[in-house]
């Protein structure tokens, strides 16, 4: 996840229009795998997101779904799911994942460029994916355009500031600034929640697999040494902090000054 903020932070330095490779997932699909379906064990963000904008019965998107993993937890309960994922080889697993689901589809596309109508879905979830501070507003005005009123985007990035992979983090990416990223969102009308976490292991094997394709070999060998150290009735785990970001469409009329992220709007009066 590290290589993604890397990843988003040089495609918004290009005025977050540009697909930039994510070093993680795009190579290493199968050990990607392997994190995924570490993170979240105690199912945090989860319940947050169900808190933030339920999806039951509604029309969801995930946007930089990658190979699909966290739609089958959409598809349960919302009416009708969309992944839309950039890579062509994710876009082609993500269907495969998602084979017979009758209420999910899979499409190719960009957060700048989202191949669905206006207001077309209800809920917009992206997980460390595009969304990772100033520059990203293409997308953040894309979403506006798909969303219903009254509909939610709801971002979720890592942490920076909780340990310990804040920590490792923030030694790879030494010009990132938490602050600054969540100073952004606030300007944009989003409220943001923090989330305390877990990844939990199986195997040392998978741990360091994990860690590997997330940060430099210095910073890597560096985490691994930490966790192996910590050691623990519950083996090879890692505690991880998580941000969500949460803004709603205005059902109303957005008032003159006020951007369609404002909180402040009128509802349309009949002739």
């Amino acid at each position: 996840m590290r290589n993604a903020a890397r990843r988003g932070l040089k495609a918004l330095a290009r005025g977050g229009r540009a697909v930039v490779p994510s070093p993680n997932i795009w190579y290493h699909t199968d050990v990607y795998e392997l994190e995924n379906r570490a993170q979240d064990i105690d199912r945090e963000i989860w319940r947050v997101l169900v808190e933030e904008a339920a999806w039951a019965g509604r029309d969801v998107l995930d946007l930089g779904c990658g190979d699909g993993f966290h739609l089958p937890e959409f598809a349960r309960e919302a009416k009708t799911v969309i992944g839309v994922e950039p890579h062509e080889p994710l876009v082609r697993r993500a269907r495969r994942r998602l084979d017979g689901v009758s209420n999910v589809r899979v499409l190719a596309g960009s957060a700048h460029r989202i191949p669905v109508p206006d207001a077309s879905v209800d809920v917009v979830h992206a997980r460390t994916a595009y969304f990772f501070g100033p520059g990203c507003e293409p997308g953040l005005r894309e979403t506006d355009r798909i969303l219903r009123p009254g509909g939610a985007l709801v971002i979720v990035d890592l942490d920076a500031t909780a340990e310990p992979y804040g920590q490792w983090m923030r030694a790879d990416l030494p010009h990132y600034d938490p602050a600054a990223v969540e100073n952004f969102f606030a300007r944009n009308g989003f409220r943001c929640r923090r989330v305390a976490t877990r990844w939990s292991f199986r195997t040392r094997t998978e741990l360091v697999s994990v860690l590997k394709i997330e940060f430099s070999p210095e910073v890597a060998a560096n985490a691994i040494e930490d966790v192996l150290r910590a050691g623990g009735d519950d083996g090879y785990t890692v505690p991880v902090g998580y941000r969500v970001h949460v803004r709603e469409k205005p059902t109303g009329l957005v008032l003159p000054g006020h951007s369609s992220s404002s909180s402040v709007s009128i509802s349309p009066r009949m002739p």
